[in-house]
């Protein structure tokens, strides 16, 4: 499958993640820590766009995944917000793609709206053991987040951010978008989970996710670059 040409452009960073990767909510929390670091949060915009791995998977992201991949990826970035899940078992998120949809819609906002409604979403996943499945639930963080709610709820009755999320995974499924989290830059370069490496010990289910390197420093490089 060939891989296609993703335009970004300068002052822009093109996010692809799922809103249910753990790896993905270091990097969305390292991004948006490192830009502000750095004084770059007027300069570089985050253009989120969905990684949609139970459209691509054909199933939910199972929980004894997440169970043993979210201890050590929160020993990554323990600031990023983390708890092991404090819900009861039957309102655990089975699906982020109407989450995806909402940050989706926030892009009428503009990017900056959406920025803040994904970071919000994966911390209310993550963090709060919020389900984010549930519209009402959505709509309650869009306002937490300063998104205007009455704006997010319209365009997802209106549903057209389904049809651009299906857009997106073919780029996901194929050779152009190499995982959940994946960065392009204006410079035409693609970065998968930039400055962690890992490794799966035992079988996948099973076993569990073993951290070979972790180099955050790494988005201070991304962010420079993508000044274009």
């Amino acid at each position: 499958m060939d891989t296609q040409v993703i335009d970004v452009a300068p002052g822009t960073i093109v996010f692809y993640a799922d809103i249910g990767c753990p790896w993905a909510h270091i990097a969305a929390y390292r991004l948006h820590t490192t830009r502000e670091r750095l004084g770059l949060t007027e300069r570089v915009r985050f253009d989120v766009r969905a990684f949609p791995l139970e459209l691509i998977n054909d199933m939910a992201t199972p929980k004894l995944i997440l169970d043993a991949e979210i201890p050590v990826a929160g020993g990554l970035a323990p600031e990023a917000g983390w708890q092991v899940w404090q819900g009861p078992t039957h309102e655990y998120p089975v699906t982020t793609v109407l989450a995806m949809e909402a940050v989706e819609v926030a892009k009428k906002q503009g990017l900056e709206a959406s920025e803040r409604l994904d970071r919000a979403l994966r911390l209310a996943l993550f963090g709060q053991s919020r389900n984010i499945s549930m519209r009402h639930v959505v709509l309650q963080i869009a306002g937490e987040a300063g998104v205007d709610v009455e704006a997010v709820k319209a365009g997802l009755v209106e549903g057209w951010a389904r049809a651009e999320i299906e857009r997106q995974v073919p780029l996901c499924a194929g050779d152009t978008v190499q995982g959940s989290p994946t960065l392009f830059l204006p410079d035409g370069s693609a970065h998968h989970n930039p400055g962690v490496r890992l490794h799966w010990e035992g079988e996948w289910g099973i076993g569990f996710p073993v951290i070979d390197q972790d180099e955050p420093a790494v988005y201070e490089d991304l962010l420079r670059r993508a000044l274009g």
